[in-house]
């Protein structure tokens, strides 16, 4: 009985080692080895029948049972590698990158409307001998208010007008970028021409023309003997260099804590050249921004003698100037991020 087992096993062995040479795939290779190492195999079967043989038969036909499976595993794994080179050559093969072909590239971009307009008021007043300075947009309340002569019953330290933090009560997100030139005072000893362009922070309804996130351009020229005719002077040069023509411009007084005397600047509507437009509220004239001769008394928190120097600020927003340039009728598209907007610029 013991020769008929082993012939048994000598035959499966021969069978199934046969069977998982010749599997095709993954799959008929799993299959063979199922049927003859699985249960109900034939080894199986044998493993079954050791119970009844012999205590001298038993080790021999245990031993020649492991020794098949063995066998049969070593075959499966050396098909089942086998098979997996081939599939992975295949792949390969299929997938194959032709690097000498052009690649595919990416479509170039191109800087936001915003950045271009920074970027030119940047170019422009760097021409005129201006310094571009940086500063915090988390602010105290002295450099926000205070140290710009605004009083403490000014209804932009309410609430409903400027973001305070948790932080302190007296951290802010900046309201103007006016923090940054009295920084630039403390710091640098007159004479000084800078200007300050960055992110201030309002808390205002958002609408096609407010936006609580907007970004401003602010400028501070201090020095010996300077007028308002100096101020004046710049800026028309600005607006001719914005715009590309010269345009007439007036002064309408106003009122700014940190400077004295004050005024809105308006210029002729660069589209209608003052006849009216959509542009310009059919009036000829734009907004453009608020500026005037610094207050002494912004001076002297700074430690500059109004006697000795004296100085003129403007500033107005960049949002707005990017608006008017290219036609923008609601701010809220320079922040939504929607491709089919910016890709028009």
């Amino acid at each position: 009985m013991q020769d008929d087992y082993l012939r048994k096993l000598e035959a499966i062995e021969q069978e199934a080692v046969l069977a998982i040479q010749n599997a095709p795939n993954m799959l008929e290779l799993d299959t063979a080895r199922s049927r003859f190492v699985g249960k109900n195999s034939g080894i199986d079967e044998v493993m079954q029948a050791l119970p009844k043989l012999s205590k001298e038969e038993r080790p021999r036909i245990g031993q020649g049972a492991n020794k098949v499976k063995t066998a049969i595993e070593e075959a499966y794994k050396e098909r089942r590698d086998s098979l997996r080179r081939d599939e992975l050559n295949k792949q390969l093969s299929a997938d194959r990158i032709d690097v000498t072909l052009p690649g595919a590239g990416r479509p170039i971009g191109h800087l936001h409307p915003l950045t271009q307009v920074t970027n030119e008021l940047i170019t422009i007043f760097y021409g005129m001998g201006f310094s571009v300075i940086e500063g915090p947009e988390i602010e105290t309340d002295y450099y926000n208010f205070d140290a710009l002569n605004t009083p403490a019953n000014h209804p932009a330290r309410d609430e409903q007008d400027t973001f305070y933090t948790d932080v302190a009560p007296q951290i802010l997100l900046r309201s103007q970028t006016s923090t940054v030139q009295v920084r630039a005072m403390e710091k640098m000893k007159p004479p000084l021409r800078v200007i300050s362009p960055g992110r201030v922070y309002r808390n205002e309804e958002v609408n096609a023309r407010k936006y609580p996130l907007f970004h401003q351009v602010e400028g501070l020229v201090i020095d010996r003997d300077v007028t308002f005719g100096q101020l004046k002077g710049t800026l028309n040069e600005f607006i001719r260099l914005l715009f590309g023509k010269p345009l007439k411009t007036r002064f309408r007084p106003d009122f700014f804590p940190f400077t004295e005397p004050s005024a809105e600047l308006d210029c002729q509507c660069p589209f209608c050249m003052g006849e009216g437009c959509r542009t310009c509220g059919h009036r000829g004239w734009i907004e453009l921004l608020g500026c005037g001769m610094v207050d002494p008394d912004v001076l002297k928190g700074a430690g500059i003698d109004p006697e000795e120097w004296s100085g003129f600020a403007f500033g107005m927003g960049i949002d707005r100037l990017t608006m008017l340039k290219f036609g923008i009728n609601d701010i809220r598209h320079l922040f939504t991020s929607d491709m089919r907007f910016l890709e028009q610029f």
